[in-house]
């Protein structure tokens, strides 16, 4: 409630004469004290003067002294002054006697005080009095009383009346802290939340008068403020006001704290963030905490603080504990957990569940929980339903959770339906998802996509082995993104590539790469240039290993090589080898060098 005391009716009563010098006057009265004011006006009020009484009434008032006060008020108001009528009103409120309290403040408001109003207006809304506290708190804040403007604002908002916003407005533009905070609030809402700021739009609107409640002290408004500032990048300033807000106690702003700290590298003092954050009931912060320890293989503690989390709402707490207890092998304790979170709504813990039943062996039970998380908004799951689906061969179902799962920016998903549509004969459509795939670092992906663009390619010239080519094509490049992630047959085919450009040493590069990582191709091609290097004894060696990997070609080569060197029964060995390996044009010409060899030998 507001204690007011109308200084300007001591003025307009003729009893004090306003100096004409107001500089002096006001020093003077700063010498008195607060003692000596209270002197002079107890000696006024004493005398008579109801003004005075008035605000001896309002300063005792003010400072607690009810006893004192109340006479003063009482005889004040008596005399007519409204600003006694409502500070009596204030008074007798704090005293337990509501009805008599707003039985002065009707007095005040109908003589045109805008706090009484304000006061009146508040007492009927909390007796359920809408209509009258709507006309009371009206009456106040079109007086320009910033509190009867917020009250109003509040009445307004609670009913859906659109007015609320004009003078919600009114209070916030008037420094009212509450106000600028709601108001910034609503314009989100209004905007949409997640829309970039930017030029005059409503959220750019809204964060200046975030920024005008949190200078004033409101700590949501801070934290409100640091997190569009945070989105924007503005990491610094946003830091300033987190910890604005967390000094003031907002345990969200410590735990937003708490991640930019982390972020920056600055684990330790995110943890004592976050620490301070959990304590005061902040369930992100003990989920963030519960993962700290788990990296650094302190089990029991990230379990006690994942079940801090669950204490305190966090459904995270519980997806949190299965993912511990699924590390530790409890499986049975990680379906628990799992099956808690993914009932109370949690869409990756029903996915997590769900993958866990397929595991055990249960595709029946796992295939509910994939369909929840999945409508739920779960990209994994609608991937893994793909999976489900297409393992069962109901392929079209399976494409439309790829399809699903590829829309929401699953690479893999991507890969799949660009796979579909390649065997539709879809080319178009096939290159658009391949590129999706490549783009979100499917190795696979970037590889098809390669061989897509590879096949559309012009023959190039050969070039002799030393002469460098540096053009490279846009397949080429595909193919590299593929091979530097591990793919052995990109790996194959950029030194393919490599090797028609005449650069033997990249070529090489590549080659050993595949071959190392189990390519019985990559093996071959290695052979092949360093045979052609002058390096057969090591080509051997490559040949040896792609053979036995069961490449034909290269036991044909293999018994080539035994021929010259005249060790004629390990070249028929690898002779009949490639018979058996094949193809077809290879074990033709392996049947011919072996039985060769054979009459060779039987001479």
């Amino acid at each position: 409630m507001d204690v007011m005391g109308d200084k300007a009716t001591l003025y307009e009563s003729g009893r004090f004469v306003r100096p004409s010098d107001a500089e002096p006057a006001r020093d003077e009265l700063a010498d008195m004290g607060e003692a000596g004011e209270e002197t002079r006006l107890a000696l006024a009020a004493q005398s008579g003067d109801a003004e005075a009484a008035s605000v001896l009434g309002a300063m005792l008032l003010r400072r607690g002294d009810l006893d004192r006060a109340e006479p003063h008020l009482r005889a004040a108001t008596a005399a007519g002054d409204r600003a006694a009528a409502n500070n009596l009103g204030v008074l007798l409120h704090q005293r337990g006697y509501p009805e008599e309290a707003a039985g002065w403040w009707r007095i005040a408001a109908v003589a045109g005080s805008a706090a009484a109003a304000h006061a009146l207006g508040r007492h009927h809304r909390e007796r359920g009095d809408e209509p009258a506290a709507e006309y009371w708190l009206r009456q106040s804040a079109e007086q320009g009383h910033v509190l009867g403007a917020y009250a109003l604002a509040d009445l307004l908002e609670h009913r859906g009346d659109v007015g609320a916003e004009h003078w919600m407005r009114a209070a916030a533009e008037r420094g009212h802290r509450e106000a600028a905070y709601r108001l910034a609030r609503a314009l989100d809402r209004a905007a949409g939340l997640g829309e970039e700021t930017g030029g005059d739009t409503p959220v750019a609107e809204s964060e200046q008068w975030y920024r005008q409640a949190a200078a004033r002290g409101h700590r949501r408004a801070a934290l409100q403020l640091g997190a569009i500032l945070e989105k924007r990048g503005e990491l610094k300033e946003a830091g300033r006001w987190y910890l604005t807000s967390a000094k003031d106690g907002e345990p969200r702003a410590a735990c937003a704290l708490g991640f930019l700290l982390r972020d920056a590298g600055d684990t330790e003092s995110a943890a004592v963030w976050w620490l301070r954050a959990a304590q005061d009931g902040d369930g992100n912060a003990a989920n963030a905490l519960g993962a700290l320890h788990a990296e650094r293989g302190e089990t029991q503690t990230a379990e006690r603080w994942y079940r801090a989390a669950l204490d305190a709402g966090d459904d995270n707490g519980a997806y949190n504990l299965g993912l511990l207890c699924a590390e530790q092998g409890r499986t049975a304790q990680a379906e628990q957990w799992y099956r808690r979170a993914a009932y109370a709504g949690h869409r990756e813990a029903a996915n997590a569940l769900a993958i866990l039943l397929l595991q055990n062996g249960d595709p029946t039970g796992a295939e509910p929980w994939f369909s929840k998380a999945a409508e739920a908004g779960s990209v994994d799951a609608a991937f893994n339903l793909g999976i489900l689906y297409a393992g069962r061969g109901e392929d079209a179902m399976a494409l439309r959770w790829y399809e699903r799962a590829a829309a929401a920016g699953h690479a893999e998903a991507a890969l799949q339906v660009g796979i579909a549509r390649l065997r539709e004969g879809d080319e178009q459509e096939a290159e658009r998802h391949l590129r999706c795939a490549a783009g979100g670092g499917s190795a696979e992906g970037a590889y098809r996509l390669a061989t897509l663009l590879d096949a559309r390619r012009p023959p190039e010239p050969a070039h002799e082995l030393g002469e460098t080519v540096q053009e490279k094509t846009e397949c080429e490049e595909w193919y590299e993104r593929a091979a530097s992630q591990g793919h052995r047959r990109a790996q194959v085919r950029v030194g393919m590539h490599a090797a028609a450009r005449g650069d033997v040493v990249e070529a090489a590069r590549w080659y050993r790469a595949a071959a190392e990582a189990g390519s019985r191709n990559g093996a071959f091609n290695l052979g092949l240039l360093l045979a052609r290097e002058g390096s057969e004894p090591e080509a051997a060696v490559w040949w040896a290993r792609a053979a036995d990997a069961g490449h034909g070609r290269a036991a044909l080569r293999l018994a080539l090589v035994y021929a010259r060197r005249g060790e004629l029964a390990e070249g028929q060995r690898w002779a009949d080898r490639a018979v058996a390996l094949g193809p077809a044009e290879v074990a033709e010409r392996a049947g011919r060098l072996r039985d060769a060899l054979r009459e060779e030998l039987s001479a």
